[in-house]
């Protein structure tokens, strides 16, 4: 970092969007709310680019086509006021995009200059870089790639660099497709402060503010385990975090959005969807375990503390491929005999189809939420839940054939038939498959606003650098009096989950140290298979965060084939941190009396 030169306030980076679909107001709100410097969107989650490529397929553009309508409300603003605009929009087609907002741009009579980023598309060269005998591994099997998937979209994760050169260039609109979701503003916190590819600790910094902010109001309340601390209930505010020189951040909302920003959101945000404490970006890898968080002032939380050392010099690859076809029935059992009504059903049902056998792939779950008959008192209490998916590569085998199947045992099946909704069409799937490939054979690009075309080098930390962390925090040893009751899991600590492609991860906390010197004593790998059975059979890895009072647990092949693919209710995980906290464990007396 260059230190002759006196360092620049903190840079404000504010974050409209969590995912393509999220609230379309949120952009006008961040940009009428306050000062900001940089507006930034998040709009690719793992699924999206599947969901891009169908819009396509039916004449539409690869990209999120709500940007657009969004930038027309506020583009006069933000010439006006001088914020510049980074967001991942683009999707499949960047420069298209690009192209359509200069037209936007003319047309409202503005001058704002507009630059796009290039190289994450690795479609149309995978049989270039198969030639080459380019590995792609399966980061979570280390299956090889088969050719014979057929992939749709197959897109690197690209670092800041790039955000960062395009701002330097003039760029006061910043298109790109694929980036991490963090380079979102650790690019723009570069290029504020004229980091260089060696300021590793303030990339890292810059990195877990970005994580923080990525999820919109993931930060601010929304998805909050601790219903009590939330002292606004109404739909909580967009984040802004405030990055300083030396990559320390201030996360914060506008004065008067609804919503909190305290230590425990923003430790549930940090915990999302991660794996273990390093935390892995193009640019940096991210020490999450050297984070300290503390509440600076109401809806002001600072993140300090971050350490940060080279990458494993690779990308992760999203591809996407064509699954097949996909149907589901949800038939409702009610009363006596629950069980040999849902067997009944089963076996009906694959009778009439010609077998189970007939299908790539079958699903069948009864959910058993009814209550004893002498409880319920409504037949809705009494009612299970019988859900059958069925999965094949042709649409016939899963579409009228499957459901005209089940619906002609509406009058010859179990006591009570009856579907929850009305037959569907099958639906077309795809699967997510997650890999690595080495970053030198990337081509990461810069779009100037005047054409130019600006190469991104990957950056290396030079040889014999060590990396110091500094001395970890001892963990605080439990002592009890013995006095325990029953309780929730969830009295003690909160939770955030997410998926990362068919893997689900849990980050648990706890808000006093004592309190995490329990959990951690508590909660081991064996405990948490046995709370979450559905997790029994699976690897599970647990990892401590001591000093954000956290542990996170990753569960392996939870998911199946990714979210497109996923036959669980829940195919995010989303609630399966929830469903830890409901679980019922031997809790010390002190803690439930607060």
């Amino acid at each position: 970092m260059n230190t002759q030169v006196p360092p620049r306030r903190p840079v404000r980076i504010a974050n409209s969007s969590g995912f393509y679909g999220d609230r379309l107001s949120a952009v006008r709100e961040m940009v009428d709310g306050g000062p900001i410097d940089v507006l930034t969107g998040d709009y690719l989650a793992e699924l999206t680019p599947l969901l891009l490529y169908k819009a396509r397929e039916r004449g539409g553009p690869g990209y999120a086509r709500s940007f657009l309508a969004q930038m027309n409300q506020v583009l006069g603003a933000c010439q006006e006021k001088g914020i510049k605009v980074v967001t991942n929009a683009g999707g499949l087609e960047p420069a298209r995009l690009a192209e359509d907002l200069r037209a936007l741009v003319a047309h409202l009579g503005l001058r704002l200059s507009v630059a796009h980023i290039e190289g994450d598309d690795l479609l149309p060269r995978l049989a270039e870089l198969r030639a080459k005998k380019v590995p792609f591994d399966n980061l979570d099997t280390g299956e090889l790639y088969r050719e014979a998937a057929g992939p749709i979209s197959a897109n690197a994760y690209l670092g800041g660099w790039g955000i960062a050169a395009a701002l330097a260039g003039g760029a006061d609109i910043v298109v790109c497709g694929r980036v991490t979701d963090a380079s979102l503003v650790v690019g723009p916190a570069a290029w504020w402060h004229g980091w260089n590819g060696e300021d590793w600790d303030a990339l890292a910094g810059a990195v877990a503010a970005g994580h923080v902010i990525e999820c919109g109001p993931q930060c601010t309340g929304g998805n909050y385990s601790f219903l009590d601390e939330l002292p606004d209930t109404r739909v909580p505010g967009f984040p802004i975090a405030e990055v300083a020189h030396d990559g320390s951040a201030v996360i914060t909302k506008h004065p008067g959005t609804g919503g909190v920003v305290s230590v425990g959101t923003v430790t549930a945000q940090l915990l999302y969807e991660i794996d273990g404490p390093a935390y892995t970006n193009p640019d940096v890898t991210a020490h999450f375990d050297t984070l300290r968080v503390t509440q600076q002032a109401p809806d002001r939380v600072e993140i300090r503390g971050a350490k940060g050392m080279t990458g494993p010099h690779k990308l992760k690859v999203a591809l996407n491929y064509r699954g097949g076809y996909r149907n589901s029935v949800s038939l409702g059992i009610t009363g006596l005999d629950i069980e040999a009504k849902a067997g009944l059903a089963e076996q009906q049902i694959f009778d009439t189809l010609g077998g189970r056998a007939r299908f790539a792939f079958v699903d069948v779950r009864l959910q058993r939420s009814d209550k004893p008959a002498e409880q319920a008192r409504t037949d809705e209490e009494a009612t299970a839940y019988l859900h059958i998916t069925v999965k094949d590569p042709d649409p016939d085998k899963v579409g009228q054939a499957f459901t005209g199947a089940v619906a002609s045992l509406s009058l010859a099946g179990y006591s009570g038939f009856h579907p929850t909704a009305p037959p569907t069409r099958e639906v077309e799937y795809g699967v997510y498959w997650p890999t690595l490939i080495q970053d030198r054979h990337v081509d990461h690009v810069v779009v100037l606003p005047d054409g130019e075309r600006v190469p991104i080098r990957p950056c290396r930390r030079p040889m014999g650098v060590p990396l110091h962390l500094g001395a970890p925090r001892p963990p605080e040893p439990f002592f009890s009096d013995g006095m325990k009751r029953l309780a929730p899991l969830g009295l003690v600590c909160g939770a955030r989950s997410g998926d990362k492609g068919g893997n689900a991860n849990v980050g648990m906390w706890t808000r006093t140290d004592r309190a995490f010197a329990w959990l951690r004593e508590t909660l081991d790998v064996d405990t948490f298979q046995k709370l979450v059975p559905e997790c029994s059979d699976l690897r599970v890895e647990r990892f401590e965060l001591p000093n954000l009072r956290a542990l996170n647990f990753v569960v392996y092949g939870l998911l199946g084939e990714g979210v497109a693919a996923s036959t669980r209710a829940d195919p995010q995980a989303k609630g399966l941190g929830e469903f830890v906290r409901s679980r019922l464990v031997m809790v010390p007396v002190e803690f439930l009396n607060g």
